[in-house]
Order: C-alpha cells, then sequence, then structure tokens
C-alpha cells in the first residue's frame, strides 16, 4: 500500500454554522467547500492547511455514522484519512495483512474521492480512511 499524504482529518462537529467561524479564525482561511454526502447522512465543509485538509462532518441524520458518533463520543476527532494510489487494492492489501476493514471496496465519498475504511479495532482505535482520486 503506497500512502502518499494524510489527505485529510475528520473532525465531528454539532453544527457547521457554528464551527466554521472558529476554523477559519484558526487556520486564518475560508471554508473553501461545502457538500453534503448523501448515502452518508453527513454534511462536510474542508480547509486547507498546507497539503492536508480538515474534514468537519455535521450529521444529517441522528442514526447516520456521524450521527452515531457523536452521541456515543461527542465533538472531536473522528478519523484520518490517507491518500493511496488506488483504493480497492490498498483495501485488499490491508485485509491481506489481518486488518479488519469496515468497507470491502471502495465507494463514493466527499470532494469526489473514492474511500474506504479501515475498522479501528485493527487500528489501534484510530478509524482510518484511505482515499483515492
Amino acid at each position: 500500500m503506497n500512502i502518499s499524504k494524510i489527505e485529510h482529518i475528520g473532525i465531528a462537529v454539532e453544527s457547521l454554522e457554528k464551527a466554521i467561524p472558529y476554523y477559519e479564525t484558526l487556520l486564518g482561511s475560508k471554508c473553501y467547500a461545502i457538500e453534503e454526502v448523501i448515502d452518508q447522512k453527513v454534511k462536510t465543509a474542508f480547509f486547507k492547511v498546507g497539503e492536508t485538509k480538515i474534514e468537519l462532518l455535521e450529521s444529517m441524520d441522528p442514526e447516520g455514522p456521524i450521527g452515531k458518533f457523536l452521541e456515543k463520543k461527542g465533538p472531536g476527532v473522528h478519523h484520518i484519512a490517507f491518500a493511496v494510489d488506488q483504493v480497492n487494492s490498498a483495501l485488499v492489501e490491508a485485509e491481506l495483512a489481518g486488518i479488519q476493514l469496515v468497507d470491502k471496496k471502495g465507494r463514493k465519498g466527499a470532494e469526489g474521492l473514492n474511500i474506504g475504511f479501515l475498522h479501528p479495532k485493527s487500528t489501534f482505535g484510530v478509524l482510518t480512511e484511505l482515499c483515492s482520486k
């Protein structure tokens, strides 16, 4: 698996409307994109920090993955995402290495990326996302 960089860090928030001004002040830059990912029941907002992005995640449904995360753990770091050449082959390689997968194959994520998650039970408690264009 060829990881080229940290693609983004996902942070679960209760409200994009409230969180965006904080991150704009902290980072000294404007949010450059807001997008809904309907199948994941989430609304995202993105910031650039060098080559890495910060992705804010607001639940659109309390029963969605972010809604459940917020209910269980509250706001905070949700996942770290790594850029790979090809998500599907990276998922196969991870599974062959004994890593438990959330996704057996890539699916559409925000910003048109192909994404797949590794289960935190196999990644020392950190939900890990693999991303490719």
